[in-house]
């Protein structure tokens, strides 16, 4: 790109005017440029100690300080010069307009926005900007809406994906000045707008454009990133270094200069994903290739070529090094007119390459430039063999300019036919030798019909072949640009797009030509450009704020414009000349003194008359007219062009055979006769193509909205920070930054809300003008107490504006107002000090007085002490002599005394020990005599009682024989009863029998001693067992808080859900009054068709409910039936248990007769599941720990297996019976019938099967032939006692329902209909009952028959069996044992009552609940039509679904603990029983409910599992669409967690039992693939990716802990180990599973990351929470550097924010907690998330000045504390989640620390997490909040920097400036063994599963 070089006006120096210095000559300059220095101000600024700019030669402007008051148009001033030598001044100026500049308070210095200052002109300006640059280290300043960049020739690590990333979202003004943050602009505007946008990007070379306009595409290439394959993005990015080599050159001030204008048009989709790009080109600069100027470098191309030449596949290009062409090393050029003698044998010396002496660059590396171009040729579609002929011909054009010419008779000139470089070049293009000899020696002329050719002059040759190169360059660049726009050509047509102009600077050189005329001329177009749209952004914002506002005038150069493109103007003058046959650079620069003295524009210069002047807008241009036809003709030979089209390269031949209408600037090739033809005349001079893509350019421009970018170059010396100001304020005049500021100033550049202005100036007013609900009322009023002068400020509709100045005037009446405040505070305070140090002194001297004086008093009595000491030690030590001689005399008296009482007392025991032993011998004695007395009585009376009792015994013998005669006579009355009366007279030889042998059963009686024993042992088991049940109580206990704790929980959410529904609720009120209103207003045909179809369409509904209704009954029915299967069973088990019992007592056990079924009848509402064997039921006692695990709603509750079934529970109200079944829901009017009619259909069912087991059991006793015999008798008759209890109560519940039927619908047909139905079955069953009661009188007959039987037999003497009452005692003995074990069953049953009375609360409760929300659901249903009742059901529905899910839970947990409770007591009777006891009663009945109820419960029998699903292959599929396709999170969250991976491990284990390969295969692969399925599918919900992220590591633990691996067993049971893998080694399925986990971490990461992301900059940066202590800048002080059009709001409040932090951070955590994740996995996900939350917060801070201030850091530090409580609540504290916090925290305290000389070390110290480089930043960035505040002095800055850079000594990571926020700490799955056996998984019932069956 062509330099821009502004002529240097030397500013104005004091050294013209030593002892006054006028300022007039500033002050006519500004107004030549249209600028003014600022508006004028009132006189009263200007006082003693006022800082004011004036002139100077060095620094352009220098800071001064006012020492009087200005009067009398005198101004002294005192400044410190260049030496730092202090100067005074004093000058008159002749007005006020001519006062020096103000300057701007401290407070505004350094401000990112050059419009923010209150001062708008040059010099405060350039100060800032000098600030800025060279103290911070910013090189991009805001100047409204023009981003300033000042080349920093330096690297900076600020532009890497961290800071796109903290870019994307914000505003222009929400951080600190950049060129993303304008490249965000634009894209965010062309989403928000949907117009398309445009950077235009200029300055003089070496400013940086190229750098910028590569950023800017860079960052578009990063956010607009398309999904398609193509990648075009990043072939935009790879023809960077395509562009940067053919098309940039070193030059003097750059080297790395752009040689021609771009615009790069980046096409978007309608999703805004880069879809093409298009690129146009303006004046390459072709000159340079066959010239360069001294210290400069031809294209890069050249370069890079030869610095390849080594390589094998470029040996035929025959490249040297760089000094070997003549094209680039001109400089070794020798004499042109030395004949080819002189120069033989030198034609391998090159002559054409380094004219300026400058073939290399410094930290360039042109063959690594060359392999990188290479690249990009390749990505953008370029092949090798296309690349191949680009370097052939760029090679030729380097030959061709080493071919020699020599001058022959000086009117021609000849080419040597050996000539070596004449043939590579002829070899190179693929055109003959001859040709290019003799054309390019040659011209044709044309003259009428003949043909001429006419040799050319040395120099004329030597300018055709030059011409040749350029157009053959030219040509090729025009082919890549073409190329490349092909390969960005978009598929489809563009939606949107964002052009990038990188575009030459204002030139002006010693010597301008045509380029710099050109260059000047597009810059004019877009300076107008450029104040127009200014202007309008100025305008606007006033409309809108509806303020009055004048015409703002502004420079325009539309005048200049004209001059140049206008008919008669320049353009058009010179195109006029070039058509003239002998036209010449003379004769048109006459032709323009001629026609353009009239333009004020044009002048002639006084000494020349081959120039002309041009006054631009940045300055007056005299321009050299030589060259000017030439360059604007820019002819070639028409036979030149002939020879390369019929090239054999297809490259050469296809660029001048082809038209390409696309090339932006198209060489004109003519002859160099001057004859004209048709067709020559119709092609157009550069001058007017130029002027054709520029008018087309600035159409494009005006179609979208500009964003503009003006970059300065601080120094010519390429240092880096160097500001040179007067380089620097050249550039500012010539670029339009002034002009920007001179518009801002001329209108009201400060602006802010009322809010913020009351915020910060209610100081200058008293509190009674506060108005708190008016603050634009209190606004008038604190500015009517500052501000006269009513232009100076205006009342906008949310803002005031102000003049330039008036912030600064305010700024210094709040500063004198604060001052005298703080002058007030010192007084007080002072005064508070000095008396405070006369209190502490006369304090002091009482103190001293007082412990004088206590000295003096201690002396007296420390002497006093020492007296009274002495005379208590002489006191003490003679009575201690007297005490010493007593005591011996006393214990010498004692021991005298103490012998003789001994011997006394011996003397007297043994006296009493013998009298003692003589009555021991008489009592023995006479005891054995009258005991043996006793013995010879009592054998005599046994004697005697014998013989008696042999009497009686015979004479009852006869009397029986004579009984036994008469028996005949009763045979004969009852025939019926012989056989009976034979078996009981067996019966009775029987026992007789047994009554001889009655001796030999002593054995038995020893042996039945033995089973005592057994029963002793038995009962300490027993105890044992009652031991276990008291730790199972405990256990419940527990688990009884937990889920009292998890009822709290859901208390919580089910007040959030009423808060929900309440404003849910009004706002279907106020719907429904809207509803209303218009519904009144509809006629009634319209109201009753509406009415129709709703009702019609709530008729599907409920029809549709009713099916599904349906099948919940059959589902129901046959869970039921299986319930009495079950039953049954167990009957048939009792009885046969009862046989074998009775069997194994013997026949002389005691036999229970009808006669005891009234003792049975008490306990006959036991239930008849209550029998087992004893196998079963001791372990279902003792072992019942875990059952399985099937649907456990918390994964703390070891309760799972429990039956669905509320009738497990008792309720305590016949109104909770409808209940007890289901949660159902209550709609108004047929719904409510429904359900009614669902619920009698379900009793009439149960009724049929109970009216069928009656009739089946009245069959077996029909056809029984000896009920009497049956020992199953007694209790078939319990069974019908009990069966007839339960027909009762199911008649009271069909009465109850058939009332609450009729009540409820009276007029429904269908309702009668079952009404009908019930009653003819209560018929039905009324007359079973009857039956059933005349069996119950059979029965009860033949009792009494054989009653009668026995007492005929043996009379009143029916106990003679028990004669000796020895079956009483033992009765007795067990009676006891059983009333003991009973009084501890019913303390058993006491409690269990208790816990289940709670349990019924508990569920009342949520009864009550439920019938609210059912009473809700009826109101919103009934509601009008437009209501839509279908939507508010079925969310209602689904809402009680939920609740439904929970509370369904709750009763599983109840019912669980129910059963164990009946195990307990079933296990209690038993022993019981098996004692003979019998069932004791009233302890059975816990299982009842209040009304004797019976409530089966199947039980699966208990059996060995050895942990495995089987399954079929065929069956695989439907398995994993089950388990992981189908499986909703909602429906998960109730299972065991991890229950699908221990499913499919238990699946996989099978697999591996049964050693098939293919089938493990399979399984393993399918489970991966759904995973993956599922995940992508559903990779933006949490749940779900949460779900399968535990169930993946769930299953990856199982297949290493059950590998048989031992790293993995050290936790595992016998039982685990057991059931390890055996075939197969799944090692690498577990690298898979590990790869998916991690897959799936990264993917919960990222959903986390994007819902905290909106929250951090809120919640950490700018939420405020300590009172009194605001951190935010005023709003009118931040400048106005976005759109004006933009004004977006922060997504979330930032009061709210940290809350809802806070709150999705408790979210995440109760979701992986739910779901059973990994603690460990959770600590890593939290450490992740806080990572990013203080790398966001981070990057923010550090690219916003205005969060840069002690009160921010106090602000930040305070919600960084919410944050690790937080941790702490959570139990993560400990883990070092709060460690990744470090950097943010670090850069709070450092924002709060001190910043002093002596605190360097501390802060290094302090900030060990932070970089170097953003310790600096946050150095530079800081900034008082208020002027009180010190600044940070950059000698402080300066000494951190060098501490530091000992620590970043070898720390690469020290230089970055961002966080990484794309950083992710490394995944670890810890392995995590599993405790739950895989035998005690079972399938629950709500996944479909019936095809795996248990193994």
């Amino acid at each position: 790109m062509m330099p821009m070089v502004i002529r240097r006006v030397e500013p104005y120096s004091g050294a013209q005017h030593q002892r006054r210095p006028s300022l007039n000559p500033l002050v006519e300059r500004y107004r030549i440029l249209g600028v003014t220095l600022q508006h004028p101000c009132h006189r009263h600024y200007y006082m003693a100690g006022a800082r004011v700019w004036i002139p100077d030669s060095e620094q352009v402007w220098r800071c001064a300080e006012l020492t009087q008051d200005y009067k009398d148009r005198l101004v002294t001033v005192i400044y410190t010069d260049g030496q730092g030598v202090e100067r005074t001044n004093e000058f008159k100026v002749k007005s006020d307009e001519e006062l020096p500049p103000l300057r701007n308070p401290d407070i505004l210095i350094g401000e990112n926005d050059l419009t923010s200052l209150s001062y708008l002109h040059e010099p405060a300006v350039l100060y800032n900007l000098q600030v800025r640059f060279c103290n911070h280290n910013a090189i991009y300043t805001y100047c409204g809406i023009v981003l300033v960049a000042i080349n920093p020739y330096e690297e900076l690590p600020i532009y890497g994906p961290d800071t796109i990333g903290a870019y994307r979202g914000h505003s222009m003004g929400d951080l600190d000045p950049h060129i993303f943050a304008v490249a965000e602009e634009a894209f965010t505007q062309m989403e928000r707008d949907n117009k398309d946008q445009s950077i235009i990007v200029s300055g003089e070379s070496g400013a940086g454009k190229t750098v910028s306009a590569k950023y800017a595409m860079r960052y578009f290439a990063s956010v607009g990133g398309s999904d398609s394959e193509t990648q075009i993005e990043k072939k935009i990015l790879a023809s960077n270094p395509i562009m940067e080599a053919i098309g940039n050159a070193k030059t003097t001030r750059n080297d790395n200069s752009s040689r021609f204008g771009k615009y790069i048009e980046l096409d978007f989709t309608q999703k805004y994903n880069i879809m093409g790009a298009n690129m146009r080109t303006y004046l390459l600069e072709k000159s340079r290739v066959v010239f360069q100027a001294q210290d400069e470098r031809n294209y890069h191309i050249f370069y890079q070529l030869c610095s390849a030449s080594s390589d094998e596949k470029l040996k035929h290009l025959r490249l040297g090094p760089p000094e070997s062409f003549h094209y680039m090393n001109q400089g070794l050029q020798e004499d042109p007119k030395r004949s080819s003698k002189t120069r033989q044998g030198h034609q391998q010396t090159f002559h054409y390459l380094n004219q300026g002496h400058s073939p290399h660059i410094d930290g360039v590396d042109d063959a690594a430039d060359f392999q990188e171009t290479r690249r990009a040729f390749m990505l953008l579609g370029i092949n090798e063999a296309a690349q191949e002929q680009i370097f052939r011909i760029l090679a030729g054009i380097l030959h061709l300019g080493n071919v020699t010419l020599e001058e022959d008779n000086g009117d021609s000139s000849t080419i040597d036919s050996k000539d070596e470089s004449l043939h590579i070049v002829a070899e190179l293009l693929g055109i003959p030798v001859e040709d290019i000899q003799k054309w390019l020696c040659h011209r044709k002329i044309v003259s009428g019909r003949e043909v001429f050719t006419k040799p050319m002059t040395y120099t004329e040759a030597t300018f055709s072949r030059d011409a040749l190169a350029k157009h053959i360059y030219a040509k090729l660049f025009d082919w890549i640009v073409s190329q490349i726009n092909k390969c960005f050509a978009a598929p489809a047509k563009p939606f949107r797009f964002i052009g990038v102009l990188d575009i030459y600077g204002f030139e002006t050189f010693v010597i301008n030509s045509f380029e710099q005329f050109c260059i000047n001329y597009a810059n004019e177009k877009l300076q107008q450009q450029f104040n127009q749209h200014v202007f309008k952004l100025e305008q606007e914002e006033y409309v809108k704020e509806q303020i009055e506002w004048e015409f703002i005038n502004f420079y325009d150069n539309q005048p200049c414009i004209d001059l140049i493109e206008s008919k008669l103007g320049i353009l058009d003058l010179l195109d006029e000349e070039c058509r003239m046959p002998k036209g010449s650079d003379q004769s048109w620069v006459e032709k323009l003194y001629d026609k353009c003295k009239k333009w004020e524009h044009f002048s002639k210069p006084r000494l020349s008359n081959t120039s002309f002047l041009i006054a631009h807008f940045a300055d007056k241009v005299g321009y050299e007219c030589a060259g000017f036809l030439e360059k604007n003709r820019d002819t070639v030979s028409e036979e030149q062009i002939n020879i390369l089209k019929s090239s054999q390269i297809n490259l050469v031949h296809a660029l001048f055979t082809e038209k390409d209408h696309r090339a932006p600037t198209k060489v004109k090739v003519l002859p160099v006769a001057p004859v004209q033809s048709k067709s020559k005349q119709m092609k157009k001079t550069v001058g007017s193509q130029f002027r054709d893509s520029l008018s087309l350019l600035m159409l494009t421009l005006n179609s979208t909205t500009p964003h503009y970018v003006r970059c300065i170059k601080p120094n010519d010396d390429k240092m880096a920070f160097t500001f040179d100001p007067t380089r620097a304020i050249q550039q500012l005049r010539a670029c339009g930054v002034l002009e920007t500021v001179r518009i801002s100033a001329a209108g009201y550049p400060s602006r802010w809300t009322y809010n913020e202005f009351s915020s910060r100036y209610r100081v200058l007013c008293n509190s009674r003008d506060i108005k708190r609900n008016d603050m634009r009322l209190t606004c008038q009023k604190i500015i009517s107490n500052m501000i006269d002068d009513e232009d100076k400020f205006k009342f906008g509709r949310t803002k005031i504006f102000f003049r330039a100045g008036q912030v600064a005037y305010m700024e210094k009446l709040r500063a004198d107002r604060l001052s005298a405040c703080g002058v007030m505070i010192q007084k007080h305070v002072r005064m508070y000090l000095h008396r405070n140090r006369f209190r502490t002194m006369r304090k002091a001297a009482i103190v001293i007085q007082k412990y004088s004086r206590g000295m003096a008093a201690r002396r007296q009595a420390h002497f006093m002490r020492q007296t009274a000491a002495a005379i208590k030690i002489q006191a003490c030590v003679r009575g201690w002599v007297k005490r010493v001689q007593y005591r011996r005399l006393v214990y010498t008296v004692t021991q005298l005394q103490a012998y003789a009482r001994g011997k006394w007392a011996r003397q007297r025991f043994e006296h009493m020990r013998r009298v003692r032993a003589a009555i021991v011998i008489q009592k023995n004695v006479r005891a054995w005599l009258t005991k043996r007395r006793y013995l010879k009585a009592m054998r005599g009376i046994i004697t005697t009682q014998g013989l008696v009792r042999c009497f009686l015994a015979r004479r009852r013998l006869k009397k029986l024989k004579i009984e036994a005669k008469s028996v005949e006579h009763q045979k004969k009355l009852n025939k019926g009863l012989e056989n009976k009366i034979i078996s009981l007279q067996q019966k009775l030889t029987e026992l007789k029998n047994e009554n001889v042998h009655i001796k030999g059963y002593k054995e038995e009686i020893t042996n039945l001693k033995g089973h005592l024993v057994e029963m002793k042992a038995t009962e300490v088991q027993l105890k044992n067992s009652i031991n276990r049940v008291n730790e199972l109580e405990a256990r419940v206990v527990k688990l009884t808080e937990e889920l009292e704790m998890e009822r709290d929980e859901k208390m919580d959410v089910l007040t959030e859900k009423e808060r929900a529904e309440k404003e849910n609720r009004e706002l279907v009120e106020r719907l429904n009054a809207e509803n209303a209103r218009l519904t009144e207003e509809l006629s009634v045909a319209q109201r009753e068709e509406s009415k129709r179809e709703a009702e019609e369409l709530l008729r599907r509904k409920f029809e549709a409910e009713k099916q599904q209704l349906f099948m919940e009954n059959a589902d129901e029915k046959l869970a039921y039936q299986r319930l009495l299967k079950e039953f049954n069973r167990l009957e048939q088990k009792n009885d046969l248990l009862e046989e074998q019992l009775a069997k194994h007592k013997g026949n002389n056990a005691h036999k229970r007769t009808a006669s005891n079924v009234s003792n049975l009848s008490g306990a006959s509402d036991a239930p008849t599941e209550l029998v087992r064997d004893d196998a079963s039921e001791f372990s279902s006692i003792i072992g019942d720990d875990d059952i399985g695990y099937g649907s456990v709603r918390s994964r703390a509750s070891e309760m799972s297996d429990s039956s669905r079934n509320l009738e497990n529970i008792e309720w305590g109200s016949p109104s909770n019976k409808a209940n007890s079944s289901e949660i159902k829901i209550q709609v108004p009017e047929k719904v409510e019938d429904i359900t009614l009619v669902l619920q009698l259909q379900n009793k009439v069912r149960e009724l049929e099967k109970e009216r069928r087991t009656l009739a089946k059991q009245i069959d077996h006793l029909e056809s029984s032939s000896s009920p009497v015999d049956d020992p199953q008798h007694a209790q078939e008759l319990i069974r019908l006692q009990e069966l007839e209890m339960e027909n009762a109560k199911l008649k009271d519940d069909l009465n109850r329902l058939r009332k609450s039927i009729a009540d409820a619908e009276p007029q429904n047909n269908r309702v009668q209909e079952f009404m009908k139905q019930f009653e003819a079955l209560q018929d039905e069953l009324e007359r079973r009952r009857e039956e059933c009661i005349q069996l119950r009188t059979v029965l009860a007959n033949r009792a009494h028959d054989l009653r009668s039987l026995t007492q005929t037999s043996y009379g009143k003497d029916v106990d003679i069996v028990n004669e000796d009452g020895e079956l009483a005692l033992a009765y007795q003995t067990q009676k006891q044992v059983n009333r003991q074990l009973e009084e501890e069953l019913k303390a058993e049953k006491l409690r269990h009552r208790e816990t289940e009375t709670e349990y019924k609360g508990e569920l009342e409760r949520l009864r009550r609940d439920n019938e609210r929300q059912q009473k809700l659901l009826a109101q919103n249903l009934t509601k009008g039509d437009s209501s839509n009742p279908e939507t508010l059901l079925q969310s209602e529905i689904m809402r009680l679904t939920s609740e439904n899910l929970n509370l369904q839970g709750q009763v599983d947990s109840l019912t669980e603990q129910l059963k164990k409770y009946k195990r307990s007591l079933r296990a209690y009777a038993k022993k019981l029983k098996e004692a003979g006891g019998g069932d004791p009663p009233d302890l059975l009945d816990v299982a009842t409910t209040n009304e004797g109820e019976v409530l089966p419960v199947i039980r699966k029998k208990e059996r060995e599992y050895m942990g495995m699903f089987e399954y079929d292959r065929r069956e695989e599929m439907q398995i994993i669409r089950v388990l992981i396709y189908e499986l909703k999170p909602r429906v998960a969250v109730t299972f065991l967690p991890g229950l699908p991976a221990y499913i499919l491990f238990m699946c996989i284990r099978h697999t591996d039992h049964i050693n098939d390969d293919e089938k493990v295969r399979s399984l393993l692969n399918n489970i991966v693939n759904g995973v993956k399925r599922v995940i992508k599918k559903r990779h933006e919900d949490l749940d779900s990716t949460v779900l399968w992220l535990s169930n993946v590591l769930r299953l990856l633990h199982n297949l290493k802990q059950y590998s048989g691996d031992k790293a993995f067993q050290a936790e595992n049971t016998v039982k685990q180990n057991e059931q390890s893998l055996k075939n197969f080694d799944l090692s690498e399925y577990r690298q898979v599973l590990s790869d998916i986990a991690v897959w799936i971490y990264n993917g919960v990461i990222k959903l986390m990351e994007e819902k905290v992301q909106p929250l951090i900059v809120p919640s950490i940066l700018e939420h405020e929470a300590i009172a009194g202590l605001s951190g935010n800048k005023p709003g009118g002080m931040r400048g106005r550097a976005g759109s004006l059009a933009r004004e977006l709001e922060s997504p979330v409040e930032p009061q709210k924010a940290l809350d809802l932090l806070l709150k999705e951070l408790t979210q995440f955590y109760r979701t992986l907690a739910m779901f059973g994740t990994d603690p460990e996995l959770i600590t890593q996900v939290f450490r992740q998330i806080f990572y990013f939350i203080c790398a966001g917060s981070l990057n923010n801070l550090l690219l916003r000045k205005d969060m840069c201030h002690w009160s921010k850091g106090m602000q930040i530090r305070y919600n960084l504390s919410h944050l690790e409580q937080w941790t702490r609540d959570m139990r993560l504290h400990e883990s070092g989640v709060t460690d990744t916090l470090a950097p943010i925290i670090q850069a709070a305290q450092l924002l709060q620390a001190r910043k002093t000389d002596d605190d360097v070390h501390s802060i290094c110290d302090m900030c060990d997490k932070l970089t170097v480089s953003q310790i600096i930043k946050i150095l530079n960035l800081y900034t008082p909040a208020d002027e009180f505040e010190e600044r940070v002095p950059i000698t402080f800055i300066h000494k951190i920097q060098a501490k530091l850079q000992e620590r970043a000594e070898g720390e690469q990571a020290q230089a970055t400036l961002l966080m990484n926020t794309k950083f992710a700490f490394p995944v670890r799955f810890p392995f995590n063994p599993s405790s739950i056996h895989l035998e005690d998984v079972e399938l629950p019932d709500a996944l479909p599963l019936g095809m795996l069956k248990k193994v």
